[in-house]
């Protein structure tokens, strides 16, 4: 008999939303790697779905696509799921669809949903192209510098964020492009689904003193004409830099370089708030 790895599509929070063909793949399957077994056992608890698992996440995921890429080998049928959505998509996955690809052995998708293309859709932004960037790295500088070239390239984008740091990023693009329209999307299909819109600034208005919780994706608008940050904003993340270690000459350049601005006006910039905080001493 002929192994297949299946790589199956699971809801993103509300259990109603799981195709007939997933169900059917997952109890036929011979085994189900899942990332979180607990979870998964939820969603299989749901529909009376009795298929052994084992686990497959990012801390074994090397070795264990090894390990499921020889059941298939051997002539299983393998499921492979993550938390939410697809795997392989912001999950685990790819290596076990690698290791299978390398072996010369068959692997089948069975799409489900997706809280990348849910935001998408209950945007309301003009979309005929978009730029997805998963997580944005989490330090604040690097975080700046990756927002500030997204941004100067004028395209729409969507990313992932996580609650404790989604105030800070939408603080970041009110002061990178401060009229960019955005959509904050929080907890899609689950019981406290939330979808916000309006520049950052309104939107962190919107969120208020309240503590962000639940998973969130943010979708940025295209940009129209080119918005240049305020030269206070250009000058402080040139000083992160320099503190940081980095030679001024390359901190000037990286930072005029993402706002698409002149290194002469940001050493400007960048020398006026020195001279500024020396008087202030």
């Amino acid at each position: 008999m002929k192994g297949r790895l299946f790589l199956v599509g699971t809801p993103i929070g509300n259990l109603e939303d799981i195709t007939l063909r997933a169900l059917r793949v997952l109890r036929e399957a011979d085994l189900i790697a899942a990332e979180d077994t607990r979870r998964t056992r939820k969603l299989l608890t749901q529909y009376d779905v009795h298929t052994p698992m084992v686990s497959y996440h990012g801390h074994n995921e090397r070795e264990r696509a090894e390990a499921i890429a020889r059941e298939v080998e051997a002539g299983k049928k393998v499921a492979l799921v993550s938390d939410a959505g697809m795997p392989g998509v912001s999950d685990p996955g790819f290596r076990a669809v690698e290791e299978c690809f390398r072996r010369g052995l068959e692997v089948e998708v069975v799409p489900g949903p997706s809280s990348l293309t849910a935001a998408l859709a209950v945007s309301g932004l003009p979309l005929p192209r978009f730029r997805y960037e998963g997580f944005l790295p989490p330090a604040r500088t690097s975080r700046r510098t990756r927002l500030a070239n997204l941004l100067a390239e004028g395209e729409a984008f969507v990313f992932f964020e996580a609650p404790h740091r989604i105030l800070e990023t939408l603080r970041d693009i009110s002061e990178l492009a401060p009229r960019r329209p955005v959509v904050l999307a929080r907890e899609l299909t689950k019981l406290h689904e939330e979808v916000m819109r309006g520049t950052a600034g309104e939107l962190l208005d919107i969120l208020g003193g309240r503590k962000p919780r639940g998973e969130f994706v943010l979708v940025v608008a295209p940009g129209g004409e080119r918005e240049e940050p305020p030269l206070a904003h250009v000058a402080e993340e040139v000083e992160i830099l320099v503190r940081s270690g980095e030679p001024t000459r390359e901190a000037v350049r990286a930072v005029a370089q993402g706002h698409g601005v002149s290194q002469k006006e940001v050493y400007r910039a960048w020398l006026e708030r020195r001279e500024k905080e020396r008087r202030t001493r």
